[in-house]
Formats: structure tokens, sequence, C-alpha cells
């Protein structure tokens, strides 16, 4: 199908129709990432009053040559085209070089950014640990006693959360027809209601969730469910809503231009784990604090001690036991940011389907892409625009 013509009549034919039951399947995608908020409930996510002036220096990328998904040559603007990609920003030295759009997206438009969220909810973490709003050494219990006879229950710790080393019996498999993702999924709107199911919230399905014999801290287990349940832990420290949260503590002090939002269940809960759509420009912004060590515009939005922490801490031997030791052999996880390898100084936000922010202090570039690929997890497009990142940097630092 040709997805030029997906909701393009008005109203859409059946086979052209976005549905809760395919947004999140492919040729429908391209459509359903950037317009979340007519298939979904969201919270608003209100941008700063003195958004963070970007400038603009166009820098020619198209010829960078990098590896492509099975290993020919290929270059910048033929991976844009082949990849499905719908929107990339790069930035040098805190100037965007490159900017692209396609499938309907626009510099005004938020695309879904899936698990990049977490990243977000891992940032956010150290700006309240540094007002003493947040202890991360403390037990999810302190803040939701709830949580008690779950996993999150007992020995549980918020850092455990920010971690992902939680012992939790939890099967993260995005293409199961049944199962935990499904559940989960249910419980925060995002899969249409089961009628041989009963229905259930997602504050309510958090506190289902059952450890799986593993201490706590010792494997980086990669599930969802822990970055919601810290979302939680938010909220209970500061007294209001996630999307609140993130405007007042974040969003605004960062300079984002544009409101951001989160899709939230039927009893108004955020999926704070992957709910978020923002524009590109912001993601951009955003990236380039972290890359300048939590200052934007000149203030200082997130501590650095907290940015010094994910860069050069986190559990190698935890990772090496964990579950996504094929994206990154010799990565690690810290506070939702992944290291790409140990040995170098990149580091990044990732989430499903081709959503990237890629900082790499060392060649002093920012690269955030969004995408619509068709599967969750594709190895061979990850790994393909990880070269291509790298290359894109090097070129940036060689003609500075």
């Amino acid at each position: 199908m040709n997805s030029h013509r997906i909701m393009s009549a008005f109203p859409p034919a059946e086979d052209q129709q976005v549905t809760l039951a395919n947004w999140r399947q492919h040729p429908f995608s391209t459509w359903a990432f950037r317009n979340v908020r007519e298939l979904l409930p969201t919270a608003n996510i209100a941008h700063s009053p003195e958004p963070t002036t970007l400038s603009f220096g166009q820098r020619y990328l198209e010829d960078v040559v990098f590896a492509g998904r099975s290993g020919e040559t290929t270059n910048f603007s033929e991976a844009l085209r082949t990849s499905h990609t719908d929107g990339i920003v790069v930035m040098h030295r805190g100037q965007v070089v490159s900017e692209w759009y396609a499938n309907g997206l626009a510099p005004d438009t938020p695309h879904l950014i899936f698990s990049v969220s977490k990243s977000i909810a891992g940032t956010l973490g150290g700006i309240l640990a540094e007002c003493s709003k947040l202890d991360p050494d403390a037990p999810v219990t302190r803040y939701i006693p709830e949580m008690e006879r779950s996993v999150y229950g007992g020995s549980c710790t918020v850092r455990h959360l920010l971690d992902m080393s939680v012992g939790i019996r939890f099967d993260e498999d995005y293409m199961a027809r049944d199962g935990d993702v499904i559940n989960y999924r249910r419980s925060t709107g995002w899969e249409p209601p089961d009628a041989g199911v009963p229905s259930s919230h997602l504050r309510q399905y958090l506190q289902t969730l059952r450890p799986n014999g593993t201490p706590h801290g010792q494997t980086f287990h990669y599930v969802s469910t822990n970055t919601d349940v810290l979302g939680w832990v938010y909220e209970r420290a500061c007294g209001m809503s996630y999307a609140k949260i993130l405007s007042q503590y974040l969003w605004q002090p960062m300079g984002a231009q544009h409101d951001a939002y989160i899709t939230a269940d039927s009893r108004g809960a955020a999926r704070v784990a992957g709910g978020i759509c923002a524009t590109l420009r912001d993601l951009a912004r955003f990236g380039e604090m972290m890359r300048n060590h939590g200052v934007s515009n000149g203030r200082q939005v997130v501590p650095a001690w907290w940015i010094d922490d994910i860069r050069r801490n986190g559990n190698a031997e935890a990772w090496s036991r964990g579950d996504l030791t094929k994206v990154f052999p010799n990565g690690n996880y810290r506070s939702k940011w992944y290291t790409i390898d140990r040995s170098q100084s990149a580091f990044a936000a990732v989430g499903i389907h081709g959503q990237w922010i890629y900082i790499d202090p060392a060649n002093a570039t920012v690269i955030a892409r969004v995408s619509s690929q068709p599967l969750p997890m594709d190895l061979d497009f990850d790994h393909m625009w990880l070269r291509g990142y790298r290359a894109i940097a090097t070129r940036l630092h060689e003609d500075a």
C-alpha cells in the first residue's frame, strides 16, 4: 500500500484507516507516529516561553560514506531514503548543520519517540535528586507503599529502576501476540481491549508484577514497566502529574520551542517508558544540553554530576549478563542512557522503530533521528545507522 494514501480521504477508505489495532504496523505507522494525539489520550508537556535559539550553518554531508545494512557501501543521502527515516537533525558545536524531513513530518510536528522517553525520565531523575525531591538509593516503597507485595517491594530501590536491574519476571518481546507485553500495552491503552481479558489500568497492572528470583542489581534486564514505576515515584515525590513535572523541571528550563505530549491510560497515568511525542529540534536541543554537561542557554538545567555519573558509571558486569549485548557488545547502561562502547565517549538514547539521540562529546556532535521502521528492533538498521553517526561525526570533526 502507498503510505501517502493512508488517512488521506475524509473519511478514509477502510484499508487506509489507522486504528488502535494497526497503528504500530507498517505502513500505517508512517502516519500514526506523527499523529498519536488522534489515536490515544494524551497529557500536554508545555514548552518554554523563552525557547533556546538554534543557529544554523548548512554543511554538505550527503556524500558521507559508511557500510550499509547488508555491508554494502552507502552514503548519508541514500541511507535516509532507504531506512524509513522520518526526520533527522545533525548538530555540530551547537549549530544545526543538517536537517531533513520525510513522510509528512515537519520541524513543528511532534513524533513518537518510544524509549527515548526513558532517557528523558532518567535525566529528570538527576534534576529531582539535585533539588532533594528524590533519593535514588531509597526503596521504591518509600514513595509507593502499594508496591510492597510486587517485585518492586522489599529491597528494590529507585536506582534499580533507573538502571534496569530489577529482578523481574517479564519477557519484553515486542513481536508477541499474547503474554507480558500485550497485557502491559492493554493496561496503557495502546492495544484494543479484549473481551476475554479483565480490563486493567497501568498502575493496577504494575502492582501485579512478580520477581524472577534474580537479586536486584545483578543483571541488566530491559523491562519497560520499570520506567513507568519510576514516573509514579516522581509523581509521589513532587505531588503533581508526570507531564507537569517534566515541563516544570526540564522541558521549559532547557528552552523547548514546542509543546511535547505523552500518552495516558484510562486513569491518566502517563506512559513514561515510551509515550512521549516531541519535535526533532527539541530533541536536538535536549541532546545538545546533555553534550554540554546539562547547560542550556547558559543555565545549568541538569546537574553536571548526574551526567558524569551517566557517562562514567553503570555496572559492566550486569550489562554483560543482560539481554542487549547483541546491540552494544561492550556497552553499559546508567540512568536510562546507553554507553555504546565503554572505550569511547559516545552515549545514546534509543527507542524501537528507529528513534535515536546520539551524542558524541569527543567530536562535538549530536544527532537526533526519528523513524517508522517496520520492525520494532532491526539490528541491521541500528548498526548501519551507528556506523553512519560515527562517520558523520568524524567528517564534521575533520572539516572543522
